[in-house]
């Protein structure tokens, strides 16, 4: 067995393995914190960390004391104001302690100091994309060599002690005692059978020569036996191991968002802090996932991450001619077979009337029989248009991997967005 010891210094005055434990303990409160966290900050602020409170009593815990014990017997002193069941008043002035901990008076009646302390920017993205992941995932056949496991390859001389077969090597070294022992056996046999011959004859015929000498030889022989050793490093055999391509579950994942004039620059922030949650979250928990960057008004681009969240480009609205791009886009550098395919897209749903009808057939015949998952999110606080509705006759058709959701305002985005992209069951078993 191998065993791993992080002797990685951990930064003054602090314990790694305590944070941790500290974490999981009030993983609920801290969670519930960095959901706030995450309604109220700005996009370029969700990358660092935050500063966590958690109130005082949540943090107690039970501690054994030793009680009075035995008989005791004590005098109270009487008093001339209060009796039996009267609650006592609480006191006034500096020293009353009825604040929150904020070291004046206050007259809000009881309330908790607080323990606060700063997440890093590892553990705030760990606890925002906690039980998240992309739906339906699949191991798809190898594109490229990159994903490989290493397995066991046969045997070899030569190896790292912590792969030696050992019951090969004992087997090789058995059968190395054998070939080497079994002329010297034969020899010694020969000579014993010799001695014994000659111990044998009649003392006036034996020759006390001959029986020193065979002695001599058993002895020589006995001592050849025993020089033999017991495992040689000729008999050692390590396992071997080699690099076997492994089912790749890349994926790639299309952001298409709606830039046309009807797009407000709020509606515009809001999809722009959607797609920014989404990219950090596939760059936290998968490695090989590429991202596509789509605009989209009468005409659609693929464009790089920048042009993207910042370019001012603006027109009328034909959703259709996106979801055509992706598709083409997915003809020609995605082929289904060999990546997971995802969709991501925002819009306030106002579409050109004819061109809603051609999105859904975009989508039932030629999108969705290709895509893993399909997340729509509509920014707007009114009423659903003809997109909308459109698509809901595809979610009908693809329940499990079509969702489709609303935001109407900045702290919906993240309530929203992990229930899109939320553990489903299938995949935990």
């Amino acid at each position: 067995m191998t065993y791993f010891i992080d002797r990685r210094p951990n930064a003054k005055h602090k314990s790694a393995v305590n944070r941790q434990r500290f974490l999981e303990r009030y993983r609920k409160h801290i969670k519930r914190s960095v959901e706030e966290a995450v309604n109220r900050r700005s996009i370029t602020d969700m990358e660092r960390g935050e500063k966590v409170s958690i109130p005082t009593k949540d943090i107690s815990e039970p501690v054994f004391q030793h009680g009075p014990g035995g008989a005791r017997n004590i005098v109270s002193p009487g008093n001339k104001e209060f009796l039996e069941g009267d609650k006592i008043r609480r006191p006034s002035g500096q020293g009353g302690g009825d604040g929150a901990g904020e070291g004046g008076a206050s007259n809000k009646g009881e309330g908790d100091d607080e323990f606060a302390f700063t997440l890093s920017r590892e553990e705030f993205l760990e606890f925002v994309f906690d039980g998240l992941e992309l739906p339906h995932l699949q191991r798809k056949p190898l594109k490229s060599l990159e994903e490989i496991k290493m397995v066991r390859a046969g045997l070899a001389r030569d190896g790292v002690p912590s792969r030696i077969s050992i019951t090969r090597s004992m087997r090789e070294a058995y059968a190395r005692r054998i070939a080497m022992r079994a002329p010297i056996k034969r020899a010694l046999k020969e000579a014993q059978d010799a001695l014994s011959a000659e111990e044998r004859k009649d003392p006036v015929l034996r020759n006390p020569a001959r029986i020193v000498e065979l002695k001599a030889e058993i002895e020589r022989l006995e001592k050849r036996i025993e020089a033999v050793p017991f495992i040689d490093t000729y008999d050692l055999r390590y396992h071997q191991l080699a690099a076997q391509p492994q089912p790749s579950s890349q994926a790639v994942m299309f952001c298409v968002m709606d830039v046309s004039g009807s797009m407000t620059q709020n509606h515009k922030d809001i999809a722009k802090r959607f797609f920014l949650l989404l990219y950090l979250f596939l760059e936290k928990h998968y490695e090989k996932v590429e991202l596509v960057f789509v605009r989209h008004h009468t005409a659609a681009r693929e464009v790089n991450e920048e042009e993207f969240f910042y370019s001012r480009e603006t027109g009328g609205t034909i959703v259709s001619s996106a979801l055509t791009l992706v598709n083409n886009i997915i003809d020609k550098r995605y082929p289904a077979g060999q990546w997971n395919l995802y969709v991501a897209q925002a819009s306030d749903g106002d579409n050109w009337d004819d061109d809603s009808n051609i999105c859904r057939d975009l989508l039932v015949k030629k999108l969705m029989p290709q895509l893993q998952y399909y997340a729509y999110v509509e920014i707007t606080p009114h009423e659903h248009q003809s997109l909308w509705h459109e698509y809901e006759t595809v979610a009908k058709q693809f329940s499990e991997r079509f969702a489709m959701r609303q935001i109407v305002d900045a702290g919906d985005i993240y309530p929203v967005f992990r229930e899109l992209f939320k553990r489903r069951l299938s995949q935990e078993q």
